[in-house]
């Protein structure tokens, strides 16, 4: 099953069933208004979901209408949660190469987590607005699930019978403000603005063969100012699984329906197949020739995340973003 969530003029959007082909879609209004509503009473209102789609995929939608990503608020406009992780630990392990530091073995053991601002969440063609170029502005392709109701102290598979959807995501960072940051020892704040998510959200079996051990196995796609920079694995080197991350969160505390999880960026240790941010290029670039050449995002630069399946049709539709100067910089320029 695939859903989205309509731009209505209100904050959380409507719920609308996408086709498999993402050619059509259908309001889901006499269902569940929102995602949020749908994922409250899943085990109720999913079957009702389902069965308007498979109407919808057999030509049957007596409302249907062209699909339009331009259309698309963010799956989950806002969530209850937003967590994101380093699930690929090669790309932590670049990251401390490029600046000649050891990289703690329990990384390998204890996964990487922040809490990430959940309350205003990007649709997948929004702008990315930022006041400076200078902040070293960079996208992280990535992988993401949403959950039902975790409880506290869930194991992995415990946790996984949650996953309810998954989705692609862009965490867009900061580079140049994150050392600063961290070194405060509280974490990431102004160095991550709101991250941008794809157009549908699908339920796991729609990945088929592709969703096994808690990992998506198909490339992740990354094309900046139209150039493809990185296709790697998504179910490759991932050294904690969804299920493993989701019950890392949930060892205090409950997750809620509606919780967010992220992978962190893809990243293979086969160099060959690419980047999911400007970062790991960096990181490359430091080890082999002790300088960073390649420049973070300037305004006017673009970025494409998309994952297609075996047969080459968009999974989750595509993530396509601008990045442009906040009206507010530009005035006091002029």
């Amino acid at each position: 099953m695939k859903l989205a969530t309509l731009k209505d003029g209100s904050r959380d959007g409507a719920l609308c069933v996408v086709a498999r082909d993402l050619k059509t879609a259908h309001l889901a209004d006499r269902i569940a208004p929102t995602l949020q509503a749908a994922l409250d009473d899943w085990s109720f209102i999913a079957p009702q979901l389902n069965e308007l789609y498979q109407q919808l995929n057999a030509g049957r939608g007596h409302r249907s209408f062209e699909f339009d990503p331009a259309r698309c608020m963010a799956p989950l406009p806002r969530a209850y949660q937003w967590a994101d992780a380093s699930a690929y630990v090669n790309h932590v392990e670049l990251v401390r190469k490029a600046r000649k530091a050891e990289m703690p073995e329990s990384f390998w053991e204890d996964p990487l987590m922040y809490q990430g601002g959940s309350d205003d969440l990007l649709g997948p063609m929004d702008d990315i607005v930022l006041a400076h170029e200078e902040w070293g502005i960079d996208f992280e392709a990535e992988v993401a699930v949403v959950t039902g109701d975790v409880p506290m102290g869930s194991t992995p598979d415990q946790a996984q019978l949650h996953i309810r959807l998954l989705m692609l995501a862009n965490d867009v960072s900061l580079r140049n403000l994150i050392p600063a940051e961290l070194a405060k020892g509280f974490g990431f704040l102004q160095s991550k603005p709101a991250t941008s998510f794809s157009p549908v959200a699908v339920t796991p079996d729609e990945l088929g063969e592709a969703w096994k051990d808690g990992k998506v196995h198909l490339p992740l796609r990354s094309t900046w100012n139209g150039k493809l920079v990185g296709q790697p694995n998504a179910g490759v080197d991932m050294v904690f699984n969804f299920p493993q991350l989701l019950a890392h969160l949930c060892k205090t505390r409950n997750a809620r329906a509606g919780s967010i999880i992220g992978s962190g960026t893809v990243s293979n240790q086969d160099a060959s197949r690419g980047y999911s941010c400007i970062a790991e290029k960096r990181c490359l670039e430091m080890i082999a020739d002790g300088i960073a050449s390649t420049p973070f995002m300037l305004f006017g630069d673009t970025i494409r995340i998309e994952m297609v399946d075996a047969a080459g049709k968009s999974i989750f539709g595509a993530i396509e973003q601008t990045v442009k100067q906040a009206e507010a910089r530009k005035s006091r320029q002029g």
